[in-house]
């Protein structure tokens, strides 16, 4: 059976049983329909006092094109947890329509782990998306609006940083020409669209705490340069209340549940090349104020979601993981070794190496199993995490739903009880952000060192001068790779970052820091799953996954 078909054969319980679950009323939510809620800020509020639960982060080795399987085991370990009697939610990404019509597919797991109902969360979901990128294009409509109305900011017209959205993958919209047709249609400028995803307002969506902050945020965002050099927030523009204005649903996190009828908190979904690849802090908080253990995970691997988890996410949020999984397979450690399972380890090491020296976390292996794994391919690599020290675990989630997830989430248990480590950032607020993207590329990606374009001087120059420096940094460089040349797989040695560009991210509270060339509006594949997505006279949708 395939993934839709799976979720389609569930029987799910109405989202007031879920809430329940989680000690919610009716009055703490408000509903989508039978199976979808958003649950009201004012939950938090009045759990303040309560302690938290454990934070469990879910993260990988470096991914094939087609992903490891972060999502399907974070939700098939949060179902083993419940499975054993402990009341456990995960916290994850919204899916993009991008992937979903492309050819990477949802983010709401796979098999017999997966959440639903799967076709509303891969598709519209509850209007988050659209609601972000309306309000990033009400920034831009404003800001032609002021070219076309006199001006009065000065805004440097080869200077705008501020581009248009659109939540599907469409080549075409990268390089454009706007407000042609003479003056009645604005003026004219070279621009470009990015995906919802990639906006700053949903990077800022996720790292809110209030719908003060976001408000406090989107107006520092920096969308142009002027004419005399100085930085354009939209703050000037003072429409600051509007764009928040546009929020105010999507701020609120959703509610579902998995197969299994465990809660779930999906919310947000920030490009994990271009911001920080996390689902929002609200969501977070609000999961580990109503249960005792909540499963999140991070775009890609280890070396780029999990660092930048630590040291944007929880740094801004204030928050503390307890333990980290790192999701490994078969057929990703042969791609690393050209074919060669033992070859390929070197890439697992790097990422064990990570997480427990770097990030200081306790830590389990699972070998996300697919049935053309071999018995002597999956011993190897358990006896390889032997002799390292590392717990590892054969998870079978994928098949099997929670129960194949309890030898995981005992020994997860066990990796948060016997934990002699005290968890801390990665780098220090203090650091330069110079000291920070090379600390980054040497230590967490094995570089000998950092190479900054020509272009990223004015920028550096411009950081000192506004005093940014304390902000973290969110490295936007391929996902195939630790190194930021796609072509180098395993653990690459002897090799320079480059970083081509620095853009400030100032509203969200960070510097992106471009290595390589990341495009944020990715395109379509020659045959892009939209081919085979189907609807049926009853309403039924096919060939989603």
């Amino acid at each position: 059976m395939t993934d839709i078909q799976i979720a389609q054969a569930t029987k799910m319980e109405h989202i007031n049983e879920i809430a329940k679950k989680l000690g919610l009323t009716e009055n703490d939510i408000e509903q989508y329909g039978k199976y979808k809620a958003k649950v009201n800020l004012s939950v938090l509020e009045e759990r303040k006092d309560k302690p938290n639960g454990k934070l469990i982060l879910v993260t990988a080795i470096t991914p094939t094109p087609a992903g490891e399987g972060k999502s399907t085991v974070t939700i098939g370990l949060t179902q083993a947890l419940n499975k054993m009697g402990k009341l456990s939610a995960a916290a994850i990404r919204e899916p993009s329509l991008g992937p979903v019509f492309g050819m990477k597919g949802g983010a709401a797991g796979g098999g017999y782990s997966q959440v639903v109902p799967m076709e509303d969360i891969n598709l519209h979901f509850t209007g988050d998306l659209h609601a972000i990128g309306a309000a990033h294009n009400l920034v831009a409509a404003c800001i032609d609006n002021h070219l076309n109305s006199g001006n009065e900011l000065r805004i440097d017209i080869t200077k705008i940083n501020w581009k248009r959205v659109l939540d599907m993958n469409d080549r075409a919209l990268r390089d454009i020409v706007i407000g042609l047709g003479g003056k009645a249609n604005g003026y004219p400028r070279q621009s470009s669209f990015q995906i919802t995803v990639g906006s700053e307002i949903m990077a800022i969506l996720c790292l809110s705490n209030s719908i003060t902050e976001l408000k406090e945020k989107i107006k520092n965002i920096v969308f142009a340069t002027s004419l005399d050099g100085k930085l354009l927030r939209v703050g000037d523009l003072k429409i600051e209340g509007a764009v928040a204005a546009l929020l105010k649903e999507a701020i609120k996190p959703n509610l579902v549940q998995t197969l299994e009828h465990t809660p779930v908190f999906i919310h947000g979904g920030p490009f994990a090349n271009i911001a920080h690849g996390c689902n929002s802090i609200l969501a977070t908080k609000m999961a580990l104020k109503l249960t005792d253990y909540v499963v999140t995970e991070a775009g890609f691997a280890a070396d780029l979601g999990a660092e930048k988890f630590i040291d944007i996410k929880c740094r801004l949020g204030g928050l503390t993981p307890n333990a980290a999984v790192i999701v490994a397979t078969v057929r990703a450690l042969k791609h690393h070794g050209n074919g060669d399972l033992v070859k390929g380890m070197e890439n697992l090491d790097k990422h064990i190496e990570n997480i427990t020296k770097k990030y200081k976390l306790p830590l389990v292996v699972a070998i996300n199993k697919f049935v053309t794994d071999t018995e002597e391919e999956t011993k190897y690599i358990e006896e390889y995490c032997a002799k390292l020290g590392v717990e590892v675990s054969l998870c079978e989630v994928w098949a099997k739903g929670g129960e194949g997830g309890k030898d995981l989430a005992e020994k997860v248990l066990k990796a948060i009880d016997n934990n002699k480590t005290k968890f801390d950032y990665f780098y220090p607020a203090e650091l330069t952000v110079r000291e920070k993207i090379e600390k980054i590329c040497k230590e967490i990606y094995g570089a000998d060192g950092v190479v900054f374009g020509p272009a990223t001087k004015k920028v550096f120059d411009t950081i000192e001068a506004e005093g940014l420096n304390h902000l973290p940094v969110c490295m936007s460089k391929t996902q195939k790779s630790i190194s930021d040349n796609a072509a180098l797989l395993g653990r690459p040695t002897g090799f320079k970052v480059t970083i081509n560009e620095l853009r400030l991210a100032v509203g969200a509270g960070f510097v992106i820091a471009m290595a390589g060339d990341i495009i944020d509006m990715p395109g379509l594949p020659k045959k892009p799953s939209a081919e085979v997505i189907d609807i049926d006279e009853k309403g039924t949708i096919s060939g989603l996954f």
